[in-house]
Formats: structure tokens, sequence, C-alpha cells
């Protein structure tokens, strides 16, 4: 399959998990690949990964909740590569707490890293975008966007995150440029290892206990959210747009 030959996407926080697999799965299908992450040097080792199986990429540092660092990186983008077609929104972090306990410095880093970054990615990206008259965005909402204890921030950013796509939709579906979002349930990730550490589990158990209320008996795999994501990117989706779709293994 090579559904993106010709295509460059931008992918944000894509140094691990959904992220890396994401580039991992667009840059199989033949996309030139910008591999976005705050940290430069965990970028530039999942970029030359891509290089090194025969795909073009580079690794690119940039803080997305910087403005000024997303039209550089973009910018960046345009120039090594070209493009941009494809934008994926995926950066995001948790700082989990109970609204009583939870701090103005928590809720403005999730809000910030998880939802005003897309603002400022979309709005770099979706530039060229028109003036090509093509483009595909896609942003990482999440299950949690319906309500999660303990995850205020993060699921105000992820309801957030599905309003912005509705949105964009409708602004920018007259330049032939969709927008959609996908919302993952459990995904085996850091962030997910994590979550299970702060609750006093080990992230097997975390995931065991998970897997037994979840209908197809197991949690997600970061593969499994990058192939839907590549569908949404991709001329498969062309009349798909404004739309968020869960993938949670049929959790309700």
């Amino acid at each position: 399959m090579n559904r993106f030959a010709d295509r460059v996407a931008i992918v944000t926080g894509a140094a691990q998990g959904i992220g890396a697999a994401t580039a991992r799965r667009l840059a199989a299908e033949g996309a030139a690949v910008a591999v976005v992450d705050l940290d430069p040097g965990r970028s530039k080792v999942v970029a030359e990964e891509l290089t090194a199986a025969g795909g073009r990429a580079i690794g690119v540092g940039c803080d997305v909740t910087d403005a000024d660092a997303v039209e550089a990186m973009t910018q960046r983008v345009v120039t090594e590569l070209g493009g941009p077609h494809i934008l994926v929104n995926n950066a995001g972090i948790t700082r989990d707490n109970l609204l009583f306990k939870m701090s103005a410095a928590e809720w403005n880093a999730v809000l910030n890293t998880n939802l005003t970054s897309m603002f400022h990615c979309c709005q770099a990206a979706q530039k060229h975008m028109v003036a090509a008259r093509y483009g595909r965005i896609v942003n990482l909402s999440s299950r949690s966007a319906l309500g999660n204890r303990g995850q205020v921030n993060y699921a105000a950013a992820k309801a957030g995150v599905q309003g912005l796509t509705a949105t964009l939709a409708i602004e920018l579906g007259p330049y032939n440029v969709t927008v959609n979002a996908v919302a993952p349930g459990y995904v085996a990730t850091a962030m997910t290892a994590a979550t299970a550490v702060r609750v006093g589990a080990t992230p097997e158990d975390h995931q065991r206990t998970v897997a037994d209320l979840t209908p197809l008996r197991r949690v997600g795999q970061p593969e499994e959210i990058a192939a839907v994501v590549a569908f949404l990117a991709s001329d498969d989706a062309s009349y798909v747009s404004g739309q968020t779709l869960y993938v949670n293994g049929g959790a309700r």
C-alpha cells in the first residue's frame, strides 16, 4: 500500500507511543514525515529509524505551545520536505488530580499542551494547505472527553479538541481540507503506564483491570490507533470531515 506517495506529514509528539506509531505507519505507506517532539534528540532517533527503513524523514524539536516555534517548525518542514499535506496533532501530557487538589499550573499545562498547541499547529499548517487546495488534519482526542475522574483538565482539553475539529472542518472544507479527530480509549503507552503508577498499580495490573471492563477484553496498542489515523489522513476518507471516531474496544 502506497497511499501517501508524494505526501508530506507533520506528526507532533512523535518520539514515542501513538505519535511514533503514526509516523512509522505514514512513512511505511510512502509519506515523508516530520517527526516533531519537544525533545529533539528523541525525534531525531525516530526520524533516523524511518530513514534507515527507506523513507524520508526529519526530526524536529519544537515546543508546540509556543506559536513562534510552531511557525518556525512548519517553515522548516516546507523548506526541507515540502507540503505539508497532512498534520497529525498528537502531542499531549497528563497532570492528573482531583478538582479540589488541582493547581492552576496543572490545569494550564494540560490545556496549553493538549489543546492550544493544536490551534497553533493548525493555524500554521492551514496556510499551506489552503494555498494547495488540499490537506488532511487529524487531531487526537480521548475517551476522557466524556469525563474521567481525576482528569478535569485532560477531559476539558480533549472535549475542546472535538469542538476545534468540528469548527475547522466547517472553515477549511471549502479548500478541500478535511479535519477529523480520533478518540482512543486505554492504549498501552508510557502515559498510561504513568497513570498506573500514580494510582498505585503496576502497568500490567492496570491494563488487566481495564481489559476486564472492555468488550474486546484487552487494551489498545499504539499501532491500532495509528491505523485509524492513517485512514483519516488518506484519500480513502476524502468525504469524511468534522468527525470524532472513538477507538476503544467497544467500551461504552
